[in-house]
């Protein structure tokens, strides 16, 4: 067999085993949803990476109990030089081309996640810093990510432009900083209008009346009243020197800041599931290959937390908590053996020193979103992280677990007739049966071309936790009630009510007609719209039989022109025919007398 079939029957049988294990996780979601006792607060939210969407997607689905929304990390903003257009561009194809994007969309909203996409800051140094300084491209900008979530009906968006911080260089942030304030606010106007959120995604900061800096580029006061969430890269505390991935009081001190100028319910704290592991004495000289690379000061090596505990076995050495640091290390020698340049045998001895945040780092960082109120912990990246750190987390969340809400909605009819309203009536009540007053209620609708929920209106509960309120409706619609969870209560949905709405035909006929005489009969079908099919039935025989067809004008009008009839008594009706959103309806039967 050729390589390259060899590597297609490779490729077609990670993609089966991939697609029957996502099959499997969303069978047991889906049909085993967990009982109410013990639920956790859903306090875990977390990146989705292209490269890596074969582990951590199982990874998030089998935690859907602890995870509100994800941030799938698939797309980056680029910039056309030629054609002067910002564009967002697809990551998540080039890298995963057997595995259509629909796949893992289809998984993660069949969760009950909301999906969130990071855009990274794909364009060259300067180059975004330099657009965002005139307001037309920033109203391109911040136009061209708004129709983007529109377009994918994503739930939001998630920046993570990083340039600014990490490419640009510190000396350009002080006229940085107020650009990317415009662009946030405009960004933000654009979403909020169309209930979406918006993420930023940055690099610590520090309260500035305080010694120690941050990246102050990203103006976190300025844009706090703008966004949604703040996710803090709690994480990258030491890497050129040997040190933890970021410690616990350093990342206290940007969370205490954090929630110092925001609600701290806007706030999520970084995750890391790597570590690092560097160089720090070499004896010996090491072999061509390797002597670059094996140095005191040479660039970390990187491994993800699952690997640790396996990594430390391998050379002998146990892996101690540091309980200052809130994380793990471990020191251990490793030999290389090879050729010097000049091809004459050689050996060297390394000794590596590696830092990483395991299980209790988890659950320390957890214990910060107890203490503060927080939104969140944010993981880099899903998937990453050994299986005893998703139960730390849990393990927390069940502690600070918020009061379950039950929400119960009824309505005085299934089905009506279109502008006639129907009456609703709902219950909004602690799982004890507490009424639960002056909550904010939220009525959604979802008829049969809707994507997602949209509202259809808001009501407050009476102080026995119950509302009684009319409503309109355009079509046939599913109805629900949402509340809002609060750090107290949780979240709730309420039960679905399908509502049957029907259209409304109104006709002008004659009553009477001379024989032989042509004659009109005519109609409005509402709601008004153009392209609805109308069916004149004639009553002959004994049987109602189609005599003429129309379609209605865009004030939903329609005629049918007969020609004359014998002396009779002549029987007709009118029907609208079904289409995706309407069922068929008919007007009564009405007669013209034929002299």
């Amino acid at each position: 067999m050729t390589d390259s079939k060899v590597n297609h029957l490779k490729n077609r049988t990670a993609l089966t085993t991939f697609l029957a294990l996502l099959a499997i996780l969303l069978t047991l979601f889906t049909s085993n949803p967990a009982s109410s006792a013990n639920q956790p607060r859903k306090i875990l939210t977390g990146w989705i990476p292209y490269w890596s969407i074969k582990t951590s997607l199982p990874a998030v689905l089998n935690n859907a109990d602890l995870v509100k929304e994800v941030m799938p990390f698939w797309y980056t903003l680029k910039y056309n030089s030629k054609t002067k257009v910002a564009f967002v561009a697809d990551l998540y194809a080039p890298a995963n081309p057997s595995v259509p994007i629909t796949t893992p969309l289809t998984a993660l909203r069949g969760a009950g996640f909301q999906v969130i996409p990071t855009i990274t800051d794909g364009t060259d140094k300067l180059v975004l810093a330099n657009l965002l300084a005139t307001a037309p491209n920033r109203t391109k900008i911040a136009q061209t990510i708004s129709d983007f979530v529109e377009v994918n009906n994503y739930d939001g968006i998630d920046l993570d432009f990083e340039g600014f911080a990490f490419v640009d260089g510190n000396k350009t942030w002080a006229k940085t900083a107020p650009l990317w304030v415009a662009f946030v606010k405009e960004l933000s106007a654009l979403l909020h209008a169309k209930n979406k959120l918006l993420s930023v995604s940055t690099p610590y900061n520090f309260n500035p009346a305080e010694r120690q800096k941050g990246y102050t580029v990203y103006a976190w006061p300025q844009i706090a009243s703008h966004i949604d969430r703040l996710r803090i890269m709690t994480y990258d505390y030491a890497v050129a020197r040997v040190g933890p991935i970021g410690p616990i009081a350093w990342t206290e001190k940007t969370v205490a800041y954090a929630t110092s100028i925001m609600p701290a319910s806007k706030v999520y704290v970084g995750l890391a599931g790597f570590g690092r592991d560097w160089v720090t004495k070499v004896e010996g000289v090491c072999p061509a290959p390797f002597a670059k690379a094996i140095k005191v000061g040479a660039k970390a090596a990187t491994f993800v937390m699952r690997d640790a505990a396996a990594l430390a076995a391998g050379y002998a050495t146990t892996p101690v908590f540091d309980e200052k640091n809130g994380e793990a290390t471990f020191t251990y020698t490793k030999s290389y053996e090879g050729v010097t340049a000049a091809g004459l045998s050689t050996t060297c001895t390394a000794t590596r020193t590696a830092w990483y945040q395991n299980a209790q780092s988890y659950k320390l960082r957890a214990e910060l979103v107890a203490k503060y109120k927080l939104g969140g912990v944010t993981a880099w990246t899903l998937g990453m992280e050994e299986p005893l750190a998703m139960d730390s987390i849990r393990q927390t969340a069940i502690n600070i677990a918020p009061a379950k809400v039950l929400s119960a909605l009824t309505s005085d009819k299934a089905a009506s007739l279109y502008a006639r309203a129907i009456n609703l009536s709902g219950q909004i009540t602690l799982e004890d049966t507490t009424p639960v007053a002056a909550i904010p209620v939220r009525i959604e609708g979802k008829s049969a071309t809707d994507a997602t929920w949209r509202l259809l209106g808001t009501i407050n509960t009476g102080p026995d936790g119950k509302f009684a309120t009319p409503i309109l409706l355009g079509k046939p619609t599913s109805i629900r009630l949402a509340t809002d969870g609060t750090w107290d209560r949780a979240e709730s949905l309420s039960n679905e009510l399908a509502i049957q709405i029907d259209r409304t035909i109104s006709l002008s006929t004659p009553g009477t007609m001379k024989s032989g005489t042509p004659f009109a009969i005519s109609g409005v079908v509402r709601p008004r719209s153009a392209g609805a099919a109308v069916v004149l039935m004639k009553y002959t025989a004994g049987a109602w039989k189609s005599v003429a067809t129309a379609t209605t004008d865009e004030q939903g009008g329609f005629t049918f022109s007969l020609q004359g009839e014998k002396r009779s008594l002549a029987r007709y009706q009118v029907l609208v025919q079904s289409d995706q959103i309407w069922r068929q309806v008919a007007a009564p039967e009405f007669s013209i007398i034929i002299r």
